[in-house]
Formats: C-alpha cells, sequence, structure tokens
C-alpha cells in the first residue's frame, strides 16, 4: 500500500465538523485508496496504522470500515479484522455490463425528464472543474484524487436527474466492485482522462438537447470504453494512447 492517497487531506478537512463529518471525510480517503488500488486484495486493514496514516483517532477509523464493509468494499472476519474483498476479473467485467445498461438508461430519463436546477449546476461546476484540471500538464495522485470526485459527481447528478430510486440502488450495487466504481480512474494518462472528459461534454449536451436516444448511446459507449481500460489493465496489456 501506498500512503500518497493519505498525504494531502481533503479541501474540507481543516474546516469540517468533529464528529460525523469527520467520519465522512475519513471513509471517503479510505474508499479512494482502496478504489485506486492502493491496498491489494485481500489486504487486512489495521484501525491503528489507518489512524496514525490518517492523523485521527481510532474512532472514525472503526466508523469507515464499518461503512466500507456495508458496501461491500471489504469483508469482516472475528478475530481477523476488516480486509479488501477480492473479486473476480468475471465479476469486474459483469458489472460493468450492468453499469453500462443502467448508467446508459439514468441518461436516458435525464434527457427525458429534464435535468433540474441543482444537478446541472453540479454538472456544470464539475465540468469547469475538470477543465481546469486537464489543462495542467501532468496529473499526479493528488489530482487523481480531485478528478475521482468530479468524475463522482458528474454520474451522480444524472443518477438523482433520472429521478428513479431503483435505478440509482442497482447501480451503487455494481459500485460494490471496487474496479466498477466511477470515483475509480482506471486510466490516468492525461489524454485517457481528457478523452473521458471530452465524454461527459457530449453526454451533457445530449441531455439539455434532450436527445434520449444520443444521450443512452453516449453513456453506454462512454461506461463500455472504461470497461476496455480495465480488461487491458487486469490483463497487463498496455492501453492504448490515444488522441482526442
Amino acid at each position: 500500500m501506498t500512503d500518497a492517497a493519505f498525504d494531502t487531506p481533503g479541501p474540507d478537512h481543516e474546516d469540517a465538523p468533529r464528529g460525523a463529518t469527520r467520519s465522512l471525510t475519513v471513509t471517503e480517503r479510505i474508499r479512494t485508496a482502496i478504489l485506486a488500488g492502493d491496498f491489494e486484495a485481500g489486504a487486512r486493514l489495521h484501525e491503528v496504522r489507518l489512524s496514525e496514516r490518517l492523523g485521527v483517532s481510532r474512532t472514525p477509523v472503526r466508523s469507515a470500515l464499518q461503512s466500507l464493509a456495508s458496501e461491500g468494499l471489504l469483508e469482516y472476519a472475528p478475530n481477523r479484522g476488516y480486509a479488501v474483498r477480492r473479486f473476480s476479473t468475471a465479476e469486474i467485467v459483469d458489472a460493468y455490463e450492468i453499469r453500462a445498461v443502467m448508467e446508459a438508461l439514468a441518461a436516458r430519463f435525464a434527457a427525458e425528464r429534464g435535468l433540474p436546477d441543482q444537478e446541472r449546476e453540479a454538472i456544470e461546476r464539475v465540468l469547469a472543474d475538470g477543465d481546469d484540471l486537464l489543462a495542467r500538464t501532468e496529473l499526479g495522485e493528488e489530482e487523481r484524487i480531485v478528478y475521482s470526485a468530479i468524475n463522482g459527481t458528474f454520474h451522480e447528478a444524472i443518477h438523482s436527474a433520472a429521478r428513479c430510486r431503483m435505478l440509482t440502488d442497482m447501480v451503487r450495487l455494481c459500485h460494490s466492485v471496487p474496479h466498477s466504481s466511477h470515483r475509480n480512474v482506471i486510466s490516468f494518462e492525461h489524454m485517457d482522462v481528457r478523452r473521458r472528459h471530452d465524454d461527459h461534454h457530449r453526454i451533457y449536451d445530449a441531455i439539455l438537447a434532450c436527445d434520449a436516444y444520443r444521450a443512452e448511446m453516449l453513456m453506454r459507449e462512454h461506461v463500455a470504453s472504461v470497461k476496455t481500460s480495465l480488461v487491458r489493465a487486469l490483463s497487463g496489456r498496455p492501453l492504448p494512447r490515444r488522441g482526442r
């Protein structure tokens, strides 16, 4: 495991109130590390070591581990504690296949039902934030954490705009498989992230235009392209370099 995901506190770390908000911050940081592959499958997570790395007491760490176990990211065994759950390549690919269908349906619903102001503002904000981030020539660990949050907010806003709780719950189940979460940036090559961020712009434009068919197809292709990158990464094959 690397400590990089824990080196830079989140933007709200200094000002966040103690208690529930602190636990949420710790949960987000541990989740990010798991989804980024900083912990190997089967690795045990020790409360004391995590609390030392994060600079917090064991209480929010314990709460975070319990929360992540309920999400399916961790497994708990009596007298052994928490460990990163193992998933087969087939399970991960299946999760992506299901997620592609569900995410595409969410985009179609959002286009048909219209974007509420709150979701529109959230998407426009993260699209602008992503443009600013990708204006940099290099993307490191800190930028990966920032972009994973941008990516997550984009997809979550579309889920919200779809206004279908059953669909949102099904997507959440897919995200319990670590590699299939929209907060996991599979490849962090600059051009690959730029391409996916451009996908976000096109999907948003289709939703704004109420073009349900195009929004659905663009989202399906978007998730499928991430799946392809993942399969290459898991098989040890190099990811192809792509233009915009």
